[in-house]
């Protein structure tokens, strides 16, 4: 693990992602630092458990101009870590306050929105914001799920700007290999592309079959008889619908292709069902176990990716 320290580091949204990252800068080897916590959340009441648990230090609302002046006050990184339609307005309150050395990140699940909301707010500053979205999460939510391992082993996408030094880029990937995660760059066209295949396609495949079932009039019946395969299956449909509606909405062209790809595989498998062709079916499900095998021999971690914040 590589070594990183910080003197100040400002959270906004200490839930699941937010405060793993601050458990883990405080409990694990390698970070040094006078590793300062500040949360900053809508409310006193939303980081008050934070504080309780002490996985932050100090604590600002986001409507308490004095406050959050100096929260951010002298801060090495601010972490954005909420649903992603509200990067532009908090980008937009933050700006004036922010120090010119201070690196501005966020763990947003689509980068192409959150790119134009920083250019949009930051201007000529957006050269201080860097991209990030930690590959990570569980089914819980909400700073009590918050672990300091949750990272380990697991990926971290960057998307520098043109715009960013190269140092902060660097400064930034340090913070998160020192959480244990393994740092990757994309660009934010392609990261949306292939997190529509592998994160927002699942998910909305598992809020649709729990929301199939409910429309049914045995759902009841149903549900009760419900096991192992339904309960893995729609396991991540217990994720925030207020985060997964942003992803949704803010990746929709990229996740409106995953949906149509999808949508011609189910056709097809359809047309094998209803034709009764039962070698066209096995070779599909040999096919896909055999990739699903070879990911999961791969190194491939569980849990749910991008859940609750």
């Amino acid at each position: 693990m590589a070594a990183f320290s910080f003197n100040k580091l400002v959270i906004f949204g200490v839930g699941l992602i937010g405060g793993s990252l601050a458990r883990a800068l405080r409990e694990r080897d390698g970070v040094s630092g006078a590793r300062t916590v500040v949360g900053v959340g809508r409310s006193a009441a939303s980081t008050a458990r934070a504080l309780e648990l002490g996985v932050i230090d100090a604590a600002a609302t986001f409507d308490d101009p004095v406050a959050l002046r100096a929260a951010l006050a002298g801060a090495d990184i601010v972490l954005l870590a909420a649903p992603v339609a509200q990067t532009q307005p908090l980008l937009e309150r933050i700006a004036p306050l922010l120090d010119a050395a201070t690196i501005v990140t966020d763990a947003g699940s689509t980068k192409s929105d959150v790119v134009a909301a920083a250019r949009a707010a930051l201007g000529s500053r957006v050269a201080q914001f860097v991209p990030g979205h930690p590959i990570a999460g569980r089914e819980s939510s909400g700073v009590d799920a918050a672990l300091a391992d949750l990272y380990v082993d697991r990926n971290v996408v960057l998307c520098a700007l043109p715009e960013n030094a190269p140092r902060d880029v660097e400064r930034v990937a340090a913070m998160w290999r020192a959480s244990g995660a393994a740092v990757h760059e994309m660009s934010p066209e392609q990261h949306d592309r292939v997190l529509a295949s592998v994160s927002h396609l699942p998910h909305v495949l598992s809020f649709a079959l729990v929301e199939q079932i409910l429309g049914s009039p045995d759902a009841a019946l149903k549900f009760s008889f419900a096991a192992g395969g339904f309960r893995d299956f729609t396991r991540i449909a217990a994720s925030s619908p207020e985060m997964w509606r942003d992803i949704c909405v803010a990746n929709r062209a990229a996740l409106l292709d995953e949906l149509d790809d999808y949508t011609a595989v189910l056709a097809r498998l359809r047309a094998a069902i209803e034709a009764g062709d039962g070698a066209a079916l096995e070779a599909v499900f040999a096919r896909s176990r055999e990739a699903r095998s070879g990911w999961q021999a791969g190194g491939s971690k569980t849990g749910t990716d991008d859940a609750s914040k």
